[in-house]
């Protein structure tokens, strides 16, 4: 992080130049037709001012030709933008294969942030240079922002849902980390930094941690509230098996299909009758309030882990 006045934010990710060409672009298109309207303005009110003997305006033609050049290089440059910025955004919403994954939660007026192997932070970020890095987003109140201004990157933390994003940074250093959206009283105070470090001081500083991972974790809950009595394999099943579940699409009762991802999992366990598989009845209960959206994460986690070998079910923990 740097003091002092800057017209632009350091360039620290592989997006942030792409976002930087592309915002040149339109702020040179803008001031070049913000001037060429202005001097044109301004020279016409002389030019065809009123004055001693022309006291009517002079009745002038405009060949078809001019209006067509003046309708199709506007449609051009508009069109430039559009593709180049959807280009742009597709680009940004896609993470590459091998991202590693991270879960961020916001809440009044944190983040909270918690990485494969288990360790937490909050208001703070750290990943390696030059390693993607896909963040899932959920929020466990309000509407928050997740905005790294070096990064060119920003997401918003809706609660309800979630929504994911990834950059690849590409210099060590400590960036900005703000909430761009407002969120309460203690908004403005809801800041933190990214620290980008060297891959072996990464590797040094992520490991040695004693915390359960959230696959762990989520294992734990998968026994602590009772699913793996309805979703195992035994005489007792009367769920869907989970083994190797997700990524596929799961056929429902009313014929149509569903990719088996986060945000689907996420609504089976706080609305379970929204969507039922076929050939199961509705019976298992909502836990709407019993899990918080960082379990419910631990439990996504575990459900992405599991083998394809249903017959293999975690043991039971005393309560």
């Amino acid at each position: 992080m740097q003091s002092g006045f800057r017209l632009f934010p350091e360039q620290a990710s592989t997006f942030a130049p792409q976002v930087d060409y592309l915002y040149g672009f339109l702020i040179a298109v803008t001031t070049f037709f913000t001037g060429l309207i202005v001097v044109l303005v301004v020279g016409f009110a002389i030019k065809y001012r009123r004055r001693p003997g022309r006291e009517e305006a002079e009745h002038t033609e405009t060949g078809m030709g001019l209006e067509l050049l003046w309708t199709a290089i506007p449609s051009v440059l508009v069109l430039v933008m559009f593709v180049w910025g959807a280009a742009l955004f597709l680009a940004e919403s896609v993470p590459p294969k091998g991202a590693q994954d991270i879960y961020v939660v916001g809440r009044q007026w944190m983040w909270k942030v918690q990485h494969p192997n288990g360790r937490r932070e909050i208001n703070e970020l750290h990943v390696a240079a030059g390693r993607a890095v896909k963040l899932t987003l959920a929020s466990q109140d309000v509407v928050h922002s997740f905005y790294i201004p070096a990064f060119r990157i920003k997401q918003d933390a809706i609660p309800g849902q979630y929504r994911t994003m990834w950059f690849q940074p590409t210099q060590p250093g400590e960036y900005h980390l703000f909430c761009a959206e407002y969120c309460g009283t203690d908004h403005s105070r809801m800041i933190g930094r990214i620290v980008v470090m060297e891959d072996i001081d990464y590797q040094k500083w992520l490991g040695g941690v004693t915390e359960q991972t959230p696959v762990e974790e989520g294992r734990e809950l998968f026994v602590q509230l009772d699913c793996i009595s309805c979703h195992g394999t035994g005489s007792r099943q009367r769920c869907p098996p989970l083994g190797n579940l997700f990524g596929k699409q799961e056929q429902l009762e009313n014929g149509q299909t569903v990719p088996v991802d986060e945000a689907y999992v996420r609504e089976s366990i706080l609305e379970p009758k929204a969507k039922i598989v076929r050939g199961y009845e509705p019976v298992m209960p909502s836990f709407n309030g019993q899990v918080t959206e960082e379990q419910i994460l631990a439990l996504i986690a575990y459900i992405k882990s599991l083998a394809p070998e249903p017959s293999e079910q975690p043991e039971k923990v005393q309560r």
